[in-house]
């Protein structure tokens, strides 16, 4: 009879669902694909604002420092330096200058009287070749000389010690150029002051840039600093957020000054030379750029603007910002972003969203987710004493007899500043050589109380308002540091308190009371009457310390200020003190946040980058105790310390890289999930298939009991040999032949699949499937599969190759991975695959690769090798670099033995029981005589008791128990000579 269509029950189940599925999910999909779009509005709107603050402070940045240079050098001798042979005596100021201030292209001065003296440094290959310079040049002098004859010019080429290499004629340029005829000499002649041009075309190289000027203090000359607009295109590149993304900075006039994005068939930071650079931006016949250069032109008293455009046929999202350069004419800087580009994270969102719920929908059916002869001579030898001095010879006495009273007083002084240099390069050295700053500091008082002479004095340091006396000498009782008392800064005498307040040295007689409180009385000695009160003075003006000195005579005004020179040399060893303190707990702490950042990431290994190093420190503290045996002479600097401690912390920083689901690998078809649950529904579609076949065979007219039968029979049957591949996957017992057999067996089981299995699936999946032409529907397919599209390629960048600087020696699988299901359940122990379990222990070359490629200081540069190699063993069957014993450090030994007991303890891992005491010994006595870890070592860390003081502190009660170690210390075996690598 007719009437509504019907269907089956799971059909419409099924049907519901995927509606109510798809309707969500797009639904959210939509949703996120909104607030994310508006969140990259958003946020490429305050980006834009961002990027002009940081242009006007990166550009303030740069230029700071070529000011002051340029400053500083026309208050030199060189803007009143007539000859070249006087200029070129200044050469290495400009060198100096040039060098610390890297956005300066050239330093230069132009004479009134056209004569002309330009210097740049040859930074490259290219430049050389502009000047025609040697290949060992690494700067130009440019000279012009304007004499009666006409004007004389001339390049000097100079290598890095600023030694003439070789030396041109350049007529034609001294013909062509005088300064005086340049915008940057007027300008800075008429201002009277520092300017900066705007940009224009150099004449020496043609390029595009702007002039520092600045006239000379005695007027006759302007010093001037080229700086070229190219850094202003590099900073822009960096701050482009897509790649079509158009970032330019424009003048006032609408012309291009710099560039981030791909203009005139150029990309990144446009370098283009000339006039090139300058052109206005509508000549670049780029449609969004000259929109925008117009947008700048007309933004009126408006600082910015920010629209949506469509231009040639895109729609851009536009920002227009208007930037002041100090009572100049303002820059604008223009960004466009392609809407598509903006919002390709939005659209990749929902595309996800969808794609998930595609996924989520078909799991359900199912499929499987980075310096007048009377009197000459005298002057003679002073002369040559001063010679002496300034080649640093001190031994000769300046003993030299005058009827001139100045040149016997000038005797006199040249002697004393001999001592005082002799005495202030000493203090240089003792600086300079000492290892341990804080008993440096009593070694430097002591050096100044001898130079000016002073029997007391004391060093405090200033903590919270607080005086905190760190050194202390009296010249009755010797060092009375310990009876100095703290001083708050508001109970301090008031002599003290003005000294710091004006922060300047002040000097008083100890009769005066605003001078000497009772704290201070231990320092007072019987020829001690005055005390200078010295405040010291670190590079950022915080007062970091107070001097004082006391002896029988007042010191006077010059007196004070040489020793205001050598406070602030002990000032800034008090710096250094504290930034090196501050420096070392920084790294300190960044290497612990790495270590427990590892320990945190899997419960696999909680706290084992803490514990490690607990445990090899002991095994070296005893080493260092040793007093025979293989240790007697071992001992330990306080830098072998300090890269033990480093070495420990990071020995597993590798582990970053591995991915989680292989570190937590439970069964052998887990991935990021377990894929016994695929099997599962495939055995399911097999029971039912069973079960349709029945009422088949019964409607067809078998006997029922018949059919019944032949259904329990088969159900049993699968039940049966899913348990099996079930228990296969958990990988508890080693796999025998007859179990492969069986599993192979299983493996040839079909079921029917009706639906396509390349829709819904990653690119990625997608592309290995491809791999193979497209069965027809319906496919028969193998109920345990190993299918092309499981095999991964391993990739070149994974890839060990054999001449690798590290020495790496690994048998590396041919695949990344192989995710065959029959494949990983005929694994043999455990859950783990050959390409996995190499992934795993790739963890130690990552280690190494990583700690190698820091830039340690000298001291700690056996690091990467102690850290990298405690998975190696003594007979050389280690991995990665298989290094025999004798390869390898004593500490890399040392900690290869901290790893593994503390592997074996560790009551943290949730995949097995922590081993008591006498079962770790026992398991590292037998890993002893097969040579996996070194006898030595693990000798001395029974026989000193280190094992059991690690235990007391770290192990649970229940794990400590008695060790009989006689039964393991004497007897071993010496591992057999290897000839593998």
């Amino acid at each position: 009879m007719n009437g509504p269509r019907v269907f089956p029950l799971h059909f419409l189940i099924w049907f519901v669902f995927a509606f109510l599925l798809l309707v969500v999910g797009g639904s959210i999909a939509g949703a996120g694909y909104l607030i994310t779009r508006d969140t990259l509005q958003s946020a490429a709107s305050d980006s834009a604002r961002r990027i002009g603050r940081e242009m006007l402070e990166d550009v303030q940045g740069y230029v700071a420092p070529a000011e002051m240079a340029v400053t500083l050098i026309s208050h030199s001798s060189l803007a009143d330096a007539q000859t070249l042979d006087a200029r070129m005596t200044r050469l290495a100021l400009l060198r100096d200058a040039l060098d610390a201030t890297p956005v300066l292209q050239s330093l230069y001065v132009g004479y009134a009287s056209g004569d002309f003296f330009y210097v740049r440094r040859l930074q490259d290959d290219a430049v050389r070749a502009m000047f025609s310079a040697p290949q060992s040049a690494a700067y130009l002098v440019q000279s012009v000389i304007r004499g009666a004859q006409g004007p004389e010019g001339r390049n000097i080429y100079l290598d890095a010690a600023l030694t003439p290499i070789q030396t041109t004629d350049a007529a034609s340029f001294a013909m062509q150029y005088d300064p005086r005829t340049r915008p940057w000499y007027i300008e800075a002649a008429s201002a009277g002051g520092l300017i900066r041009t705007a940009p224009y075309v150099f004449f020496t190289d043609k390029g595009a840039g702007a002039t520092l000027a600045i006239p000379g203090s005695n007027k006759t000359a302007v010093v001037g600093g080229d700086i070229r607009l190219d850094m202003l295109g590099q900073m822009l590149s960096r701050m482009r957020r897509t790649e079509h993304t158009l970032i330019a900075l424009l003048d006032a006039n609408g012309h291009l000054l710099a560039s981030g994005s791909a203009i005139g068939g150029r990309s990144g930071a446009h370098v283009a030379q000339g006039s090139a650079l300058l052109r206005p931006a509508s000549e670049f016949g780029i449609p969004i750029l000259t929109d925008l250069a117009s947008r700048a032109a007309t933004l009126g008293a408006a600082t910015q603007m920010h629209e949506v455009a469509r231009i040639d046929g895109r729609d851009w999202y536009t920002w227009v910002e208007r930037l002041a350069t100090g009572g100049g004419k303002p820059y604008f800087l223009v960004l466009a972003i392609p809407e598509d580009e903006l919002l390709t994270g939005a659209t990749r969102q929902a595309e996800a969203a969808l794609g998930l719920t595609i996924l989520v929908l078909l799991a359900a059916i199912p499929v499987t987710w980075l310096f007048a002869r009377a009197i000459s001579r005298p002057l003679q030898v002073l002369a040559g004493q001063a010679g002496a001095i300034r080649k640093l010879e001190f031994d000769e006495t300046f003993v030299i007899r005058s009827r001139v009273a100045e040149v016997n007083g000038l005797s006199r002084a040249m002697d004393e500043m001999r001592l005082a240099i002799r005495r202030f390069l000493d203090i240089m050295r003792e600086v300079a050589s000492a290892p341990d700053l804080d008993r440096l500091l009593p070694i430097l008082m002591k050096r100044i109380m001898e130079i000016v002479g002073s029997p007391a004095g004391a060093l405090y340091f200033m903590r919270d308002e607080t005086m905190d006396p760190v050194y202390g000498w009296s010249g009755d009782t010797g060092d009375v540091t310990s009876a100095l008392q703290d001083i708050p800064l508001g109970a301090a005498p008031p002599a003290v308190r003005r000294a710091i307040t004006d922060g300047v040295v002040f000097s008083r007689a100890l009769a005066d009371s605003a001078v000497l409180p009772e704290k201070l009385r231990p320092l007072v000695s019987d020829n001690a009457s005055h005390v200078v009160i010295v405040p010291l003075i670190n590079r950022e003006r915080e007062l970091v310390a107070v001097m004082l000195l006391l002896r029988g005579t007042p010191f006077e005004g010059p007196e004070q200020g040489f020793i205001s020179a050598l406070a602030g040399l002990l000032g800034n060893s008090i710096e250094l003190r504290e930034l090196l303190k501050t420096q070392r707990e920084l790294f300190d702490a960044f290497i612990r946040m790495i270590a427990g950042a590892i320990d945190a990431k899997s419960p696999h290994t909680g706290g084992h980058c803490t514990r490690v190093p607990e445990v090899v420190k002991l095994i070296a503290q005893a080493g260092c105790e040793a007093r025979n045996g293989p240790f007697a002479d071992f001992a330990m600097s306080a830098s072998d310390w300090e890269v033990l401690h480093v070495a420990a912390w990071l020995h597993d920083c590798g582990k970053v890289t591995t991915p989680e689901y292989i570190i937590d690998k439970g069964t052998k078809l887990e991935t990021l999930s377990d894929r016994i649950h695929e099997i599962r529904m495939r055995f399911e579609v097999l029971k039912r298939d069973a079960e349709i076949r029945c009422l088949h065979e019964r409607l067809a007219g078998e006997d029922e009991a018949t059919a019944t039968a032949k259904r329990d029979a088969e159900l049993r049957q699968l039940d049966d040999e899913f348990a099996f591949v079930a228990a296969c996957n958990r990988g508890a017992e080693s796999m025998e032949q007859t179990h492969l057999d069986r599993l192979k067996s299983i493996a040839s089981r079909t079921w029917l699949r009706t639906l396509d299995d390349r829709i819904g699936i990653s690119q990625e999946e997608f592309a290995r499937k491809q791999r193979t032409a497209p069965a027809g529907l319906p496919a028969l397919e193998s109920l345990l599969a190993d299918k092309p599209e499981h095999c991964i390629e391993r990739c070149p960048s994974d890839r060990i190759q054999p001449d690798n600087p590290w020495g790496f020696l690994r048998d590396e699988p041919d695949l990344l991975y192989n995710r065959g299901e029959l494949y990983n359940l005929c694994v043999g122990r455990g859950t783990l695959s050959r390409e996995e379990r190499y992934k795993i222990e790739d963890h130690i070359v990552q280690t190494q690769i990583m700690l190698s490629r820091l830039s340690f200081p000298k001291y700690l540069r056996p690091v990467p090798e102690i850290a990298g190699n405690h998975h190696e063993t003594m007979d050389g069957t280690g991995y990665p670099r298989r290094l025999r014993k004798q390869e390898m450090s004593t500490l890399a030994r040392m900690l290869a033995v901290a790893d593994v007991f503390e592997a074996l303890t560790a009551k943290d891992r949730p995949y097995r029981k922590a081993k008591t005491l006498s079962e770790t010994v026992q398991i590292m006595a037998s890993m002893k005589q097969q040579g996996q870890i070194d006898p030595d070592v693990f000798e001395l860390f029974l026989t000193s008791g280190a094992y059991r003081t690690y235990a007391e502190r770290f192990m649970a009660a229940e794990q400590l128990d008695d060790v009989d170690i006689g039964r393991y210390v004497g007897s071993r075996q010496e591992p057999a000579d290897s000839t593998e690598g």
